[in-house]
């Protein structure tokens, strides 16, 4: 094949951008001279990721388009079509021979322009229930790649759906007894004692945040550690919160808080339970890890995407689900103590993430990639 050139519309959250970034990387990887450029907006974190990994970005008009009659959303509706212009005039600027979207709403624009001149189109979605955007331009696309074999019922009318799962940067690591035990202890927590860590994204979850202080005002940890990423915005306010019961956040027991957890790969394969949000991402990394969780779904996202990715994990019996209006302190000490004080429970979960985990994923969209185009040029 001649040198690649390539357009991904990405934009909005890291859930979005991570994949298409992911993607990028392995074209380049297998075509070194390939093109590449993403359209995004210019309110979204793209602006940061995208050229940061050293990707050009061209952004263009875009928003979700709520069925809510408003003059606010008028005015989106006529800057989204506005949007459908600029992604036309690009992409007949830089001619790809395929563009890819990875979900959200500058899919709707960009996929659109390229199916009106023609251009491959290839969606990747990774929620197992998929969005709006994936959904109205299943006819659309030649090609949608899906990270869970659950969405593949719920995109009508697309003509080729190839289940391929999301390629995500943490993988399982085989690290010894003994490493682990060091790692351990480098970070301030004892060996023998079982582990939970605990994020809610990367700017934290407040819910589950309440629910961590509730557990340490009452003491209720003592037959578990906790690694704690409370995110970089309420990292002040936990230490406030734990100065006011004159506690200090460095030597609290069976504890160690951080604001954000740059090692994440290493830390959630030393760690023996996770408890966090319910992203497509998170999901994948915890099954290829193989690892059990208790999956605390953000409530009030479109269609609860994130209840629908945390029953594949529940569904096989890997995960524990509490929903965000029923969580306490009480009730997620109780889950975690319920499996980390069962060893045997504790590796028959992570058995089981594992049998939803995906391998090869790069491999997989990238044979799907160039498939398109060659389908698409005959």
């Amino acid at each position: 094949m001649k040198k690649m050139k390539v357009v991904i519309a990405a934009a909005g959250t890291a859930g979005h951008i991570n994949p298409g970034l992911a993607i990028a990387k392995k074209i380049q990887e297998e075509q070194k001279d390939s093109k590449i450029i993403f359209i995004g907006t210019t309110r979204g974190l793209e602006n940061d990721l995208v050229p940061r990994a050293g990707y050009e970005l061209r952004t263009i008009d875009a928003y979700g388009l709520s069925k809510k009659i408003s003059i606010e959303n008028l005015k989106k509706m006529i800057k989204t079509l506005k949007g459908f212009g600029e992604a036309r005039k690009i992409l007949k600027e830089i001619q790809p021979d395929v563009v890819i979207g990875t979900g959200g709403y500058i899919c709707g624009a960009t996929i659109s322009a390229a199916h009106r001149l023609k251009i491959p189109t290839v969606l990747h979605e990774s929620n197992a229930f998929p969005g709006k955007a994936v959904k109205m331009l299943a006819k659309k696309a030649d090609t949608i790649l899906v990270s869970f074999e659950d969405a593949i019922s719920r995109i009508k009318h697309a003509k080729n759906i190839v289940y391929t799962g999301t390629p995500v940067k943490i993988k399982k690591q085989p690290y010894t007894e003994e490493q682990k035990e060091e790692k351990i202890e480098k970070i301030g927590l004892k060996k023998g004692i079982p582990i939970a860590l605990i994020f809610g994204g990367s700017q934290g979850a407040r819910k589950i945040n309440h629910a961590i202080m509730k557990i340490i005002k009452e003491g209720l940890n003592e037959n578990y550690q906790m690694i704690w990423a409370t995110g970089p915005k309420q990292y002040d306010i936990v230490k406030e919160e734990l100065e006011d019961m004159h506690k200090n956040m460095n030597h609290i027991k069976n504890m160690k808080i951080l604001p954000y957890i740059y090692n994440m790969e290493e830390i959630m394969n030393i760690v023996d339970v996770i408890v966090a949000r319910s992203g497509a991402m998170t999901i994948t990394e915890i099954a290829n890890l193989g690892k059990p969780s208790i999956l605390v779904p953000l409530p009030n996202v479109s269609h609860d995407h994130q209840l629908y990715n945390a029953k594949v994990l529940q569904n096989v019996g890997a995960a524990d689900i509490i929903l965000d209006n029923e969580l306490t302190g009480e009730k997620l000490n109780s889950n975690i103590e319920n499996i980390v004080a069962d060893k045997d429970k504790c590796k028959r979960m992570g058995e089981k993430a594992l049998t939803v985990a995906t391998n090869d994923v790069e491999n997989k969209i990238y044979t799907q990639i160039v498939e398109t185009i060659k389908t698409k040029s005959k």
